[in-house]
């Protein structure tokens, strides 16, 4: 099979690897059938992973398969998988997990103890795992993975399923139902803070502005229902949820200066340089700041079934629909967010 891999900046190629094998009736082989690059495959294609930082604990030096958002057809299981079967088409979560150690148990599927810290697609972190720009992948615990995709969603609409559509839905639902009606700030230069508008406004937020110095991301962002700013200053008391996804530690200085008292701020970015937080003024404010990689399989059912409701419309996000074989010539250039099919997908 080919596996896309990453071997310097801006540049990918395919290179042929063993097909993979199921290596315990626990498993299960798929073969990706619409793919997407996430947030992070930006900043990994930029070299920004690679650069020699002491307070950079990894660094994902080239060459390693890359990709880790797609749908996938299931190609053979092991004997003892119950929740899929060959030919269904489900969406594989970025991380790996075994569903029965303490933290899957506990929703914390980015933190399986069955394997090394961080184990996922797409990246040498935790492991070699392969990536979802593969022609075929082995999935450890099909059961405790694997997601079927509802027949009513378009498998490219959901092809980010596996990390940013679900990311964006865990970081403002949980907190819109805690406080209806919230006032939403968005700072994002990608996709998770267009679809973070677009969840934001079906959930009821009374008001959500989008920060970003893209005009097209912004108006996509305004066809949500977002108020848009090119850029923009603290906005003091101004919001009760902030969502950054920039990267960059000043935007994310920018969303917390702009809480109410005992506001949130849920931080998506890949902040690879370091920066300094007004940490007196979120101290006088009561800022919580989470900042964390997502245990997105505990909340992908979720995530499908509001993209089922017809409330939200992912699709819209698509920036470019490309056939498979494109991809190391396409993947490198700039998108918002392209996906790649195979197949009947």
């Amino acid at each position: 099979m080919r596996e896309l891999t990453y071997v310097a900046r801006h540049t990918v190629e395919w290179r042929e690897a063993p097909d993979p094998r199921l290596q315990s009736d626990q498993q299960a082989i798929v073969a990706p059938v619409a793919a997407t690059s996430c947030d992070v495959d930006s900043a990994i294609l930029a070299g920004h992973a690679t650069r020699r930082q002491p307070q950079i604990k990894y660094s994902l030096d080239p060459p390693f398969a890359i990709g880790h958002e797609c749908v996938a057809r299931v190609v053979e299981t092991g004997d003892a998988v119950t929740s899929v079967t060959p030919g269904d088409l489900v969406v594989v979560p970025w991380s790996l997990n075994c569903g029965t150690c303490d933290n899957c148990r506990a929703g914390l599927t980015a933190h399986c103890t069955a394997v090394p810290h961080m184990a996922m697609y797409g990246a040498p972190i935790g492991g070699t795992w392969g990536g979802l720009f593969s022609d075929l992948v082995r999935v450890p615990w099909a059961d405790a993975m694997l997601v079927p995709l509802p027949a009513d969603l378009d498998p490219v609409a959901m092809a980010a399923a596996s990390d940013n559509w679900s990311l964006s839905w865990r970081l403002v639902a949980p907190h819109l139902r805690n406080r209806p009606g919230a006032r939403v700030l968005v700072v994002a230069r990608g996709s998770i803070g267009l679809y973070v508008c677009d969840i934001a406004r079906a959930l009821g937020a009374s008001d959500v502005l989008y920060v970003d110095p893209d005009p097209e991301h912004r108006k996509l962002a305004e066809g949500y229902g977002a108020r848009t700013a090119e850029q923009a200053e603290p906005v003091h008391h101004g919001f009760d949820l902030a969502v950054e996804a920039t990267g960059r530690v000043d935007q994310l200085a920018l969303a917390v200066r702009s809480l109410a008292p005992e506001g949130v701020c849920e931080s998506a970015g890949n902040h690879f340089r370091p920066g300094e937080l007004p940490l007196l003024d979120m101290y006088l404010t009561g800022v919580t700041l989470r900042i964390a990689r997502d245990n997105v399989r505990a909340h992908i059912p979720e995530a499908l079934a509001l993209a089922r409701s017809g409330r939200v419309d992912p699709a819209r996000v698509v920036s470019r629909v490309l056939d498979w074989e494109q991809l190391p010539d396409a993947l490198p250039e700039k998108h918002l967010k392209p996906v790649f099919v195979r197949g009947d997908a």
